[in-house]
């Protein structure tokens, strides 16, 4: 055994570690009376969970690998994370330049006590990632992170296809890349697999963020993985010097975690979805995560064999753990070499295969992140594959709250940030700050602004802290009222005869996000007393009333959130019958989803919410009063477009288009044939009228299932929008229509 190394190695840190507390304590000045010695050894914090640690374990192959090297030195491109030296060369704390190894390091070296705690890393707040991004305003675990995060990337994947060997993105996704051969400097560069390397946990974490994986273009994938506090940070879950995790702690919202295995089986509200398609969604989430990484095997064996033509194998414990399978016996045998036949397409998966399996804590650092690169690979090696891999039972990402990818928790990635006007209801972390800050929700004249919240780091969608007061017992937050941006307060909670809320409802924490941005009273500060039919200078701008106002929808007139005309009545509160009055009567508060079974026990043989029918009123006038009360409302909304679109062009003089997918929604119809087209910019020229109604028309879009929250309250806001524009000189046809009434 090589325990020269190791002792002398301790031994310095000892020394050092002495001679600091010896500087500390100076011998004093021959005028002073010299104080009785203590020589006792000081005691130095994580020294023991230090020496059984995987950063001192001197005969590990992190630093012995190069012991047979000539010469027997760690390179200075290994050297940052493979000795204590190197990693203090990185910071420049031996006085050189921080961010860069200037030279190789011995291999007597561990990443030893001062390799951590030094002057450099008590200041150290970022990281920059093999990618290029930065991640800022770290703490301790910013140490962690430089050598946990990988040597590759996606952009450095991309680079070795379209930079280094000028490969189409496209047309050679499917080709064979042969060396690369420089005959003048008897040079050759292989397309070879691209290694992300060990232990990447803080890459795993930080997920598109980073971009440690290879992500697909025009694909959008999951953010920094936010565990509860204090347990989101390196050190909030590993002891800094053992490396252990502290599975007691773990246990305290995860009953049953006794050991580190027991971690794989853990499965939450938010990630109930079947990942690997196997019919099992109540698994754990580490046997999702291996049983989808299985499958992407199968998908590179396949395409390796049908397009590369030449079979491969994997073994994880041998450099360059994919090799050419000569006899095709899904073993690497020793004759066997480094697989040579890569495509593009395949190295992409393979990488993605490799980031899946390097970091063994992945499915717990972000498991939904490496989830979504898996699904992706075996998606686009499919387009290549006469059988394809079958995965279409296998979700690739979570439902509405928890959907890590959706625009409504991605929206601020370039930011870095989720501003505080909209961290409320776009972070994880946002309502619970919301709550206990007493925030409100406060007209500023055409504006709301939200108090009480401050910006916000991305987050991939809610969390379970979001609404749960505690994860123990999984109590909620207390709501009683809730503010809307009319100004009215509005809430499922009874009143006292003083008229104020009584008690927390568990839905009421749903209206604190679903009651959209703007309302009457904000419409009505845009517009002021300006012209019904005229474009004023400054032009007006479009008021959005944001997404999924259900609450607002529901409450009506109680809560004001579509432009209501002055001089008519509206419903309030939609009151179902009792058990399903509430946003949580009807959705599983989790995945969202209607119970519609329950809606079965009223509504017979309807096979969705919109099939229901309870009125015999024909709205929109089409003489068929046996539609469903949502082809009612459609029929409204299609007829509200058309006269938009006639008094935009004969009353406003321009032209307008719509598309619901994209901001600002409205556009200007240049050439008048009813699609938005490239170079149609936004629309300019409202007028008063047409603010409100288009107003009115996106509320409607935005809230898909108005047609069940509160039907009278759609039809009632359609049927006054279509007699305004009618009042503004255009011809509308209102014979046949009814306005649902107040009662």
């Amino acid at each position: 055994m090589k325990l020269w190394p190791k002792l002398a190695a301790m031994v310095g840190v000892l020394f050092l570690l002495l001679g600091l507390f010896a500087v500390a304590y100076a011998a004093p000045t021959a005028q002073d009376a010299a104080p009785a010695v203590d020589t006792t050894a000081p005691i130095i914090p994580g020294l023991t969970e230090w020496q059984n640690s995987p950063p001192a374990d001197f005969e590990s192959e992190s630093f012995r690998h190069w012991d047979e090297t000539d010469p027997q030195e760690v390179p200075a491109s290994c050297a940052k994370c493979h000795s204590s030296v190197g990693y203090q060369d990185f910071l420049g704390v031996d006085g050189s330049e921080a961010g860069k190894v200037d030279a190789a390091a011995p291999v007597t070296t561990v990443v030893d006590c001062v390799a951590c705690h030094n002057s450099a890393t008590i200041n150290k707040t970022s990281v920059v990632f093999p990618s290029g991004l930065e991640i800022t305003n770290l703490g301790d675990e910013s140490r962690c992170m430089e050598c946990h995060q990988g040597r590759e990337s996606k952009i450095s994947v991309d680079r070795q296809i379209t930079d280094t060997f000028k490969l189409d993105p496209v047309e050679d996704l499917d080709t064979v890349v042969a060396p690369m051969v420089d005959t003048a400097k008897n040079v050759t560069t292989t397309f070879g697999f691209r290694n992300v390397h060990y232990y990447a946990a803080a890459a795993t974490q930080y997920g598109t963020l980073v971009k440690g994986g290879y992500e697909y273009d025009g694909m959008s994938y999951d953010g920094k993985f936010q565990h509860p506090a204090p347990f989101n940070t390196c050190t909030g879950c590993h002891n800094p010097h053992s490396l252990e995790m502290d599975l007691e702690a773990c246990a305290t919202c995860h009953a049953g975690v006794e050991t580190a295995e027991d971690l794989a089986g853990i499965r939450m509200a938010g990630s109930l979805m079947d990942y690997d398609g196997d019919g099992d969604a109540e698994e754990g989430i580490g046997d999702e995560y291996a049983g989808l990484q299985e499958k992407l095997g199968e998908a590179i064996t396949a395409y390796a064999k049908e397009v590369a033509e030449a079979d491969i194998v994997y073994d994880a414990s041998a450099y360059p753990y994919w090799f050419g399978d000569a006899n095709a016996n899904g073993t690497k045998d020793d004759d066997e070499k480094g697989y040579a036949s890569w495509t593009p397409r395949l190295l992409k998966a393979a990488y993605n295969y490799q980031v899946a399996g390097k970091d063994p804590g992945a499915f717990a650092h972000n498991a939904k992140y490496v989830i979504q690169l898996m699904h992706d690979s075996i998606a686009d090696l499919n387009t290549a594959l006469a059988e394809p891999v079958d995965i279409e039972a296998a979700a690739r990402n979570d439902v509405g709250h928890f959907d890590g990818t959706s625009e409504a928790f991605r929206h601020w990635d370039a930011e870095g940030d989720v501003p505080a006007d909209c961290a409320k209801c776009h972070s994880a972390d946002g309502l619970p700050q919301f709550l206990e800050n007493n925030g409100t929700v406060a007209v500023a004249g055409s504006s709301v602004r939200t108090t009480g919240v401050v910006a916000a780091e991305p987050s991939n969608g809610l969390a379970c802290m979001t609404c749960h007061a505690d994860m123990t017992e999984f109590t909620l937050h207390p709501v009683t009222g809730v503010p809307f941006p009319s100004g009215k307060t509005v809430s499922f909670s009874k009143k006292d005869d003083k008229g104020a809320y009584t008690e927390p409802v568990a839905a009421n924490l749903c209206l604190e996000c679903h009651q959209g941005r703007a309302s009457t009273a904000t419409m009505n500060a845009a517009i002021g007393n300006k012209e019904l039919d005229e474009v004023p200078e400054p032009a007006l701008r479009f008021q959005n009333v944001h997404y999924f106002a259900a609450g607002a929808s529901l409450f009506g007139n109680d809560a004001q959130g579509a432009y209501q005309y002055a001089d008519k009545e509206y419903v309030g509160q939609f009151k179902h019958v009792p058990g399903f009055d509430t946003c949580t009567g009807c959705h599983n508060p989790h995945a969202l989803e209607l119970e519609l079974e329950k809606c079965t026990t009223c509504h017979a043989g309807i096979e969705g919410p919109g099939d229901i029918r309870i009125t015999p009123t024909d709205l929109d006038g089409d003489a068929d009063a046996k539609e469903p009360i949502k082809a009612e409302i459609e029929g409204l909304t299609e007829k509200l477009y058309a006269a938009m679109q006639t008094y935009a062009t004969e009353v406003a003089e321009a032209p307008i288009v719509y598309d619901a997918h994209a901001y600002p929604y409205y556009f200007n119809d240049a050439n008048g044939n009813g699609e938005v087209d490239e170079g149609e910019g936004s629309y300019t020229a409202w007028t008063p009228r047409l603010l409100k109604a288009a107003y009115n028309y996106q509320y409607v879009q935005k809230d898909p299932g108005m047609y069940a929250h509160n039907a009278k309250y759609a039809g009632q806001i359609l049927y006054d929008t279509l007699e305004d524009l009618a009042a503004g000189g255009i011809e509308v046809d209102m014979e046949g229509l009814v306005r649902p009434e107040v009662k």
